[in-house]
């Protein structure tokens, strides 16, 4: 890896159409969230009581292949992720690494969208070691930081960010 890990969350046009349906092929149902604490694909946060937010379905991988040409096969998954209802602004510049607050699987993924492994990290200071060595690895083109009780995806790291064949813009 050639630069710090930066959190990627989901890009902003993949959000909009989310938004409208989901990629379960569900329109999304938004909610008023009462107690607050989610955690926000959209800008890497936890959601505030009051705010208004949507849980739907999410390909992460389906959608990093579309754009890549990878066939990830049967490691093709879905699976919900929490995102405000209406366009945010992201991710707070220099936020640093989002969701450290408890244990994450950090699960690695070759070019060809195929599972190279994962790991557990259990603590707030391992997770820059751990996607450092993750990277060590010259097969690994994408980690996926999840949750541990659910498996939810929360957000992606690549190799190297400057050499995204298609970034997407916020």
């Amino acid at each position: 890896m050639t630069t710090t890990p930066t959190p990627r969350p989901v890009p902003a046009p993949v959000l909009k159409e989310l938004r409208a349906v989901d990629d379960a092929g569900r329109p999304a149902v938004s909610r008023t969230d009462d107690e607050g604490g989610a955690p926000l694909r959209c800008c890497l946060r936890r959601s505030a009581p009051g705010e208004t937010i949507a849980l739907v379905s999410y390909a992460p991988l389906r959608r990093w292949a579309a754009r890549t040409g990878a066939d990830p096969g049967a490691y093709d998954e879905q699976g919900p992720v929490f995102i405000h209802a209406e366009q945010c602004a992201g991710p707070a510049p220099d936020a640093g690494l989002p969701f450290t607050d408890a244990h994450r699987t950090l699960r690695r993924y070759s070019a060809d969208g195929r599972i190279l492994g994962g790991r557990l990290v259990e603590t707030p200071d391992a997770f820059a070691p751990a996607l450092t060595e993750a990277f060590t690895d010259p097969e690994v083109a994408l980690v996926h930081v999840r949750a541990v009780e659910y498996g939810c995806f929360l957000y992606e790291v690549r190799r190297d960010d400057r050499s995204d064949p298609a970034p997407e813009g916020r």
